[in-house]
């Protein structure tokens, strides 16, 4: 997080929440004004201080519909129904060493299991 937003967070921000990754939500404490013109209300500004690098895939599902107004009730992971085939959160891990590497992929070591059937590679003529 740079300077500017932790002092806009520290003047002006009302944490909500976190989540199992560390992460900490904010909104605006005051409500924002009515627009000029139109009359139409702002939405509720919102936002997200990352623990660690800022990488939006660290955003579990139910921070992130609250996070993109989908959801106007703050998540509490303890009142939401859990289904047998649901799996935990996991962050992106494309680019760490944690990364998923199939068999044969040079990263994995490079060899590749011999094929088999009635594959023949091309040959130019």
């Amino acid at each position: 997080m740079t300077i500017g937003t932790r002092i806009y967070t520290w003047l002006k921000g009302e944490l909500v929440g976190t989540d199992q990754f560390g992460n900490r939500y904010y909104r605006l404490k005051a409500p924002l004004a009515l627009k000029r013109g139109g009359g139409r209300r702002s939405r509720e500004r919102r936002w997200v201080l990352y623990n660690g690098a800022a990488e939006a895939s660290k955003v579990p599902p139910l921070w992130h519909g609250w996070l993109h107004h989908t959801s106007d009730a703050v998540p509490d992971p303890a009142k939401r129904k859990r289904y047998a085939w649901e799996q935990e959160h996991v962050p992106n891990l494309t680019g760490t060493p944690a990364a998923y590497r199939p068999p044969g992929s040079v990263l994995k070591g490079g060899h590749r299991a011999a094929t088999t059937g009635d594959y023949e590679p091309w040959r130019p003529e």
